[in-house]
């Protein structure tokens, strides 16, 4: 069965309305839908993030106002130039002679030692010898022998001498052969033990400090005993390091004592390729390379010609003028006169004359008194066979 629905009711006049009034009808209110409880939530709207506002511009800095320019410091004025000096007038030379010193007037006694000619004969050769060095004064004598004596066997080669040399001077010793004299000088450069007796090198004992005697020793020996297989640049160069010289200082002295002993042109050749005189010469520069305070020559101008015999002198007259002392044997007597400034006449190991060369010759010339000290001219009697000849 169908419900039928109710008929709408015609709205009631309202209360305040008068009959006969015209009725006015109001507009139904509007129904608000209520929400349904099955219909899902609707999301809330996001929300537009907010923008961050912009940050606000840092004010650009003035720029700082650029300083003006300082003014260029004026330049000081060039100082004047102070004008040139005008130059002195040379002096005038004066014309001058060259005189040699006038000497005072000598004794007799003395004109014999003085007036000895500057030319002398050696070896039937003429040699020119430079003039005598002063002898410096020092209280200390450069060489010292006290009793020395030296025995081989029952033979005494060198019997009981005693001398003194002074320090800066040319000591000459003569004798003849087989007198002792090149053990005497063996014994002075070390290369022989005295059998008694003491030896002092400008001031050392030999035997209690040989090497630091033996330092203050240059010396050229007799028979010449080196190494002649090396050249003549090489032995000089061994000398001077086996006496502890640098080597740079080595070179140095080697081309000097080589331009010296005109030895320059052969210091490339072996030892053994040189003359007698040129070997004699390269063994007394490598006596010279250390600059001793002594030197002890043994027959020093033996085998050497006159020209290098000169040259000879005059190293060793510049060396003992600068206070070196030269000890030397020789049987010139022309030489030894003239040069030295001492000698000691030496005959069968002892001392028979020593002093100044004045003091030893006396009256005669040094030959003169060597001969008679030798015990004069041998006898040459009983030699009439040689006026037979053999043919």
């Amino acid at each position: 069965m169908t419900a039928s629905m109710p008929a709408p009711r015609d709205p009631e006049p309202d209360d305040g309305a008068a009959a006969g009034d015209t009725v006015v009808e109001r507009a139904p209110r509007p129904v608000k839908a209520l929400p349904s409880t099955t219909s899902a939530k609707k999301a809330p709207a996001k929300k537009a993030p907010a923008k961050k506002p912009a940050p606000a511009k840092r004010p650009v800095p003035a720029k700082k106002p650029v300083p003006a320019k300082k003014p260029a410091p004026a330049k000081k004025p060039a100082p004047a130039k102070k004008p040139a000096p005008t130059k002195k007038p040379a002096p005038t030379k004066k014309s001058t002679t060259l005189r040699k010193a006038s000497a005072p007037p000598k004794r007799a006694s003395e004109a014999t030692a003085l007036e000895l000619p500057d030319v002398i004969e050696h070896a039937g050769e003429q040699i020119v010898v430079p003039p005598r060095p002063p002898v410096p004064q020092t209280s200390l004598p450069a060489l010292r022998l006290r009793g020395v004596v030296k025995a081989f066997g029952g033979t005494r080669a060198v019997d009981g001498i005693d001398l003194t040399v002074p320090a800066g001077s040319f000591y000459g010793l003569v004798g003849p052969n087989g007198a002792g004299k090149t053990t005497t000088l063996s014994m002075i450069a070390g290369l022989l033990h005295p059998t008694r007796g003491t030896i002092e090198i400008n001031g050392v004992d030999a035997a209690s400090d040989p090497l630091a005697a033996k330092r203050a020793l240059g010396v050229l020996p007799d028979r010449l005993r080196t190494f002649d297989r090396l050249t003549g640049r090489q032995l000089l160069y061994y000398y001077g390091v086996l006496r502890g010289l640098p080597a740079a200082v080595v070179e140095a002295r080697t081309a000097d004592l080589a331009r010296a002993f005109d030895l320059a042109d052969a210091l490339g050749r072996v030892v053994s390729d040189y003359s007698a005189g040129m070997t004699k010469k390269v063994m007394l520069a490598g006596a010279l390379i250390h600059s001793p305070r002594v030197l002890v020559l043994d027959e020093p101008f033996e085998a050497v010609d006159p020209l290098s015999s000169g040259i000879i002198l005059e190293i060793l007259s510049a060396y003992v003028a600068g206070g070196g002392t030269v000890v030397l044997s020789s049987h010139g007597m022309d030489l030894v006169e003239r040069v030295c400034t001492r000698v000691a006449v030496l005959v069968a190991g002892q001392v028979l004359a020593e002093g100044t060369v004045d003091e030893v010759r006396g009256e005669l010339s040094l030959e003169q008194r060597y001969i008679e000290l030798s015990g004069g001219l041998s006898d040459v009697e009983g030699l009439e066979w040689l006026h037979t000849f053999s043919d």
